[in-house]
């Protein structure tokens, strides 16, 4: 599975890209977005995921 971020909730702050350790989160042009093909819920990185630890917003969920 991968994380996945609300765009109706994201601020665009930037919190969540640099310390995701697959580097899965790039910014879009609205929201801030996460590439399922390498986000691995920071699982041999992480005891949870650590953009969802750190979003301001609470705006990222499990998908």
């Amino acid at each position: 599975m991968a994380m996945k971020i609300n765009p109706d909730e994201c601020t665009m702050c930037g919190d969540c890209a640099p310390v995701c350790p697959t580097k899965a989160i790039s910014e879009g042009k609205m929201t801030f977005k996460i590439n399922a093909d390498l986000c691995t819920e920071c699982d041999g990185h992480a005891d949870s995921p650590q953009c969802m630890d750190v979003c301001p917003a609470g705006c990222i969920a499990y998908a």
